[in-house]
């Protein structure tokens, strides 16, 4: 990774560092919900209101929150694979949240995405070769040949068999297929790689092996990762910082080793103290949140955590805590902190 460098000043628009090489700023996706016959008058969903965060070339960006708080669908607005609401997307200096489709494609091959299931997100009528290929036939002027000598290196690099070449995807183990799914994603040499819950849906000893390629290639290729997962321990293992989403909103971010140690926000000290220590003479006190998670429809007034927070006063009833810097990186949207 290159040299974490330290951020210029700020409060809630604390300035991106000067190797940043992609910054959300003010993120929203409200998805609009229809009543009646004639489909008028519906609430709207706030999925994602109002995040920002940046990520750093070779950086790896941890997201983390409970299920429905918006971190696959900003995950998709970076892609663009889903438009945003409002804010911006700036990357590498430019702002791409509004290019249209053919302006887009330029910067397709430096965005590329490993997702959560990686079956759906093969063509089972494709061979693996062809699939690894499919990108470098839409993005690089290439001979067949030359094709099939990149396919045959990744698959190398992936730990893939030469022998898998031809084989189709049902053929695999979930392992391979995520393993297949990263050869795709590394064949057109991006900068940014968005891993939307990668290994969520696998066995743990297969979870650490695809965890390890995952840091092995970026150490190799300098690639940055925005890492979406809900497991914290995969998060603390492959991140380098770590970005907590609560009902759409950015809550806290820092540096891993300051947020696992000393989390600032209630909310993510209640998310830490859930994670098993693996020491049985350790005992942990765990926090136990009150109530169900608000309706995204129907957000609470003031901060969104207050309902179910434990140290909650009157003031966060009314007014929305700004996310700003109380330490050197380490960003936190709590007016009791």
């Amino acid at each position: 990774m290159s040299a974490v460098m330290k951020e210029r000043a700020g409060a809630s628009g604390a300035q991106a560092p000067a190797d940043t090489l992609l910054e959300v700023r003010d993120l929203c996706k409200h998805f609009d919900t229809r009543q009646g016959l004639l489909g008028r008058g519906g609430a709207k969903v706030r999925a994602v209101d109002g995040v920002s965060f940046w990520i750093r070339e070779g950086e790896t960006l941890g997201l983390v929150g409970e299920s429905g708080c918006g971190k696959s669908t900003t995950g998709k607005m970076i892609l663009r694979l889903t438009d945003p609401t409002s804010g911006t997307i700036n990357w590498r200096g430019r702002q791409i949240e509004k290019l249209p489709p053919g302006q887009m494609r330029a910067f397709r091959r430096e965005l590329q995405a490993v997702f959560q299931d990686p079956y759906s997100s093969l063509n089972p009528r494709m061979r693996a070769a062809e699939i690894v290929a499919e990108p470098l036939r839409n993005f690089e002027s290439l001979g067949q040949k030359e094709i099939g000598e990149r396919v045959a290196a990744l698959f190398d690099r992936v730990g893939l068999r030469p022998d898998q070449l031809v084989k189709y995807p049902h053929e695999f183990s979930g392992g391979q297929r995520q393993r297949l799914g990263i050869a795709r994603a590394l064949s057109v040499q991006p900068k940014l790689i968005v891993c939307d819950e990668p290994v969520s849906a696998l066995d743990v000893s297969v979870q650490a092996q695809v965890i390890n390629l995952l840091i092995d290639l970026q150490e190799e290729f300098g690639l940055s990762y925005l890492f979406v997962a809900h497991d914290l321990a995969v998060v603390e293992h492959i991140s380098h910082r770590v970005a907590v989403m609560y009902l759409g909103k950015m809550v806290e971010i820092a540096p891993k080793r300051e947020i696992f140690a000393a989390p600032r926000h209630p909310y993510t000290e209640a998310l830490l103290s859930a994670v098993p220590v693996p020491d049985p003479t350790v005992e942990r006190k765990r926090i136990i949140l009150k109530g169900d998670v608000p309706s995204p429809m129907k957000p609470p007034s003031g901060c969104r955590f207050h309902t179910r927070c434990p140290y909650a006063e009157e003031r966060c009833k009314v007014e929305e805590p700004t996310l700003r810097e109380i330490e050197p990186g380490h960003l936190v949207a709590c007016h009791l902190r």
